[in-house]
């Protein structure tokens, strides 16, 4: 649902909401084995809750992370002032390069706290945790938004707002 939902020939709205029945039904149709009961169960207990149903419960979506365009139909919000983010040590040079990019998605993502940016990143390899200066971005006109699930999303993060931890080499 949140990166190629059309290889099940399923289609999202434009606020990125799939109808349940067709989801489990082109699941199916794909060979993925899905019924309402193991969906409602994926959204009850995935760790990041990256999935929210209406309020009716008939329509599901990501909360957050798509790489196809959606509008999440969230307002920007004042942030913290710090936020976090968890990379891999890899990918700092890049960073202090390009500062951090949305990439294939369509915003970056940013954590509450520490702790979940450490969990982020260990996906990914030696994890990194970047501090970013958000509550400065804001007041310099950079938006930011609460995803359903508490991450902060926004559309970039320029270099001068990033604080790099201090045992970095380069």
């Amino acid at each position: 649902m949140r990166h190629r939902p059309e290889k099940i020939n399923l289609t999202l709205d434009e606020n990125g909401w799939a109808d349940i029945d067709e989801l489990i039904q082109k699941a199916n149709q794909a060979r993925v084995t899905m019924d309402k009961q193991l969906l409602l169960e994926v959204v009850k207990t995935n760790d990041k809750k990256r999935f929210e149903l209406s309020e009716d419960g008939l329509r599901i979506r990501a909360s957050q992370g798509h790489s196809i365009p959606v509008n999440l139909n969230i307002e920007p919000q004042t942030p913290l002032e710090l936020l976090y983010h968890g990379t891999a040590y890899r990918f700092l040079q890049s960073i202090r390069t390009h500062g951090l990019l949305p990439r294939n998605r369509t915003h970056v993502h940013l954590s509450p706290d520490v702790k979940t940016a450490i969990t982020v990143g260990s996906r990914h390899g030696e994890p990194v945790v970047l501090t970013i200066q958000a509550g400065h971005m804001f007041n310099d006109g950079y938006n930011f938004y609460l995803s359903a699930n508490g991450i902060w999303l926004t559309e970039k993060v320029p270099v001068d707002y990033i604080r790099f931890p201090g045992y970095c080499l380069f």
